[in-house]
């Protein structure tokens, strides 16, 4: 048995600008952080010698009989995808499961293919680094399954912790911020994450997004042009401690995300994010593409109490959670390994 996790993340600032549509034109940059809510991947040995996925999640389960092609398309195309880059095909049992439901904004897609890729990896024998795990986990959700997405939730899964993530034609490139620990002690105190409960289809937005840029929408382009200068001056206040001012900026932002395309925000989370703001929040946005999933709010000291109490009075459930320095990992290892597309104890 091989059991892996990768952590999900929280972007503050910069998302949209991940993707190639618009940083290949004009760079792009992300703030995120991962917090201890995880997507683990469980690998072990098929007595029957077939192939067995299991993800809890989904509620799905699929069977890949020995000899017969492993094709990555219909229901988790996702782990079929990583499992034909291996060259794995039968042989092998893989359970999946996460901490945070699919659809919720805070990258689990990405965080499952880096678990899975890390966790099949080391099975392999290959000892891959964290650039390495988001390259590969980006080729397979990129450029196998043609998903409409940017790298932002591959880099911040693998590397893990607070990170100024730059995207360009030559590369990701992650800087880990120095902030001291009081400093992020208070950063995640001053924040409340809400769960308003409606799944996006974050691939539907995205896409709609990365044409508008393609086609030199102005509306579209000018609003990520706007976040991207807005994360640079938020990384400027992170660094100096000045988490207000951050905040504050979070709401300016979410002015531009609106723009990004159709299905970014709806009523409820209008509503909700006007709810939080008469109970003290600066700031917020909606996680990820938008849509549905979590709303994040800074609120300045001693406000946060308050808008978690209206935000759960509306129905929605606020999460409890700490951030997370470390990326990617394999926490057990019983000996499996994997070779000539089966699996053998060594």
């Amino acid at each position: 048995m091989l059991i892996a996790r990768a952590p999900v993340r929280v972007s503050f600032f910069g998302g949209g600008t991940d993707l190639p549509d618009y940083y290949l034109q004009h760079g792009g940059a992300v703030l995120s952080t991962t917090i201890d809510k995880y997507v683990y991947v469980i690998l072990g040995v098929s007595e029957r010698d077939d192939l067995q996925i299991t993800s809890s999640d989904y509620r799905t389960f699929y069977r890949h009989a020995p000899g017969e092609p492993l094709l990555w398309d219909g229901d988790l195309s996702l782990p079929k995808a990583v499992l034909h880059h291996f060259g794995i095909s039968h042989g092998l049992t893989i359970f999946l499961a996460a901490e945070v439901p699919p659809g919720t904004g805070l990258g689990s897609s990405g965080s499952v293919t880096v678990a899975l890729v890390k966790a099949i990896s080391t099975a392999c024998g290959q000892r891959l680094g964290p650039r390495e795990v988001a390259e590969l986990a980006c080729e397979v959700e990129i450029g196998k399954l043609g998903k409409p997405i940017g790298k932002q939730d591959q880099y911040a899964a693998a590397f893990g912790g607070l990170n100024w993530l730059t995207f360009a034609a030559d590369g990701v490139q992650v800087e880990r911020l120095p902030v001291p620990d009081a400093t992020l002690d208070r950063l995640r105190a001053n924040l409340v994450l809400a769960f308003i409960g409606a799944a996006h289809d974050s691939a539907q937005i995205l896409a709609e997004q990365s044409r508008a840029s393609r086609e030199g929408d102005r509306t579209v382009t000018d609003a990520l042009r706007g976040v991207h200068e807005l994360a640079l001056e938020a990384r400027g206040h992170l660094l100096a401690g000045d988490l207000d001012r951050f905040g504050a900026l979070l709401d300016l932002a979410w002015q531009h995300k609106r723009h990004f395309a159709r299905g970014v925000t709806n009523e409820q989370i209008e509503r909700c994010y006007e709810l939080a703001r008469r109970h003290g929040a600066l700031g917020g946005k909606i996680a990820g593409a938008g849509g549905g999933g979590f709303l994040m709010l800074y609120c300045p000291e001693g406000a946060a109490g308050r808008v978690r109490a209206a935000l759960e009075a509306e129905g929605l459930r606020c999460l409890d959670y700490h951030f997370e320095a470390d990326g990617a990992r394999v926490l057990f290892n019983a000996g499996l390994r994997l070779r000539d597309g089966g699996t053998a104890i060594g």
